[in-house]
């Protein structure tokens, strides 16, 4: 079994290695053994998404080492074949959510990135596939990490927050500088959770499009990169490579 197959095995939820140890106190809890339940009850009488195995994706893509920035969104995509783990990323094949879409125009627009070479203006890649980012050490976190299908924040909640905010307390308890990303103000809320004397806070408005108008124009690529500048560490490619020839 790979490390993105490692979850909701029998009714438990098995962690990426990297994250294991700074996270044994809290997946040790109570609650998280309920949390488990839940969902494994879930699966069994609804549909949920992402598909079992793939609850720990950002953290199997970003290990706990790796991780330079932390982009926090709040509830998986519910719509078929769309969440697969990642915040605001969907699997290659699938159509680009909204707030993604706008995400995509801002990095044109702060960046020059996904520029169409004949007219000069936005080109929207052909996928959604945040991988590259991932890999990079971007951690794409939800808040909630599962949702019943077609049913926005149905698992709202249900202990998911507790373990991913300890998953913010864990990064932000490293020795290592990093980035959070908190769009929107459900996100912004986690700052407390955040030592700011160490690491950068980038706030901002969400790209969904019911507060694009806060988001498009505020420059935050280019304010993530400035702040790894600042740490003397590589800044993110933000470049999504399209998928077809």
């Amino acid at each position: 079994m790979t490390e993105l197959a490692e979850a909701s095995v029998g009714g438990t939820l098995e962690l990426p290695e990297s994250w294991r140890e700074v996270l044994a106190e809290e997946t040790g809890k109570p609650y998280f053994a309920q949390l488990a339940e839940f969902v494994a009850a879930q699966r069994a009488e609804h549909e949920v998404f992402p598909p079992a195995g793939q609850e720990f994706s950002a953290l199997a893509a970003t290990p706990y080492q790796d991780v330079k920035v932390l982009l926090l969104g709040q509830d998986p995509y519910h719509d078929n074949g769309q969440a697969h783990g990642m915040s605001f990323s969907v699997l290659p094949g699938v159509k680009v959510p909204p707030s993604l879409r706008n995400m995509y125009k801002e990095l044109h627009t702060d960046l020059g990135l996904f520029t169409d070479p004949a007219t000069g203006g936005f080109r929207m890649p052909d996928n959604g596939y945040l991988m590259p980012w991932a890999e990079q050490g971007l951690l794409l976190l939800n808040a909630v990490l599962t949702v019943q299908a077609h049913k926005a924040n149905s698992h709202k909640d249900k202990g998911w927050e507790q373990f991913t905010d300890a998953v913010i307390k864990a990064v932000s308890a490293r020795e290592e500088p990093c980035v959070f990303v908190l769009w929107g103000n459900y996100a912004k809320k986690k700052i407390k959770l955040i030592d700011t004397e160490r690491h950068v806070v980038v706030q901002g408005g969400h790209p969904s499009p019911l507060s694009q108008k806060l988001f498009l124009g505020s420059k935050p690529f280019s304010q993530i990169n400035a702040a790894l500048e600042g740490f003397g560490q590589k800044p993110i490619d933000w470049q999504i490579p399209d998928l077809k020839g």
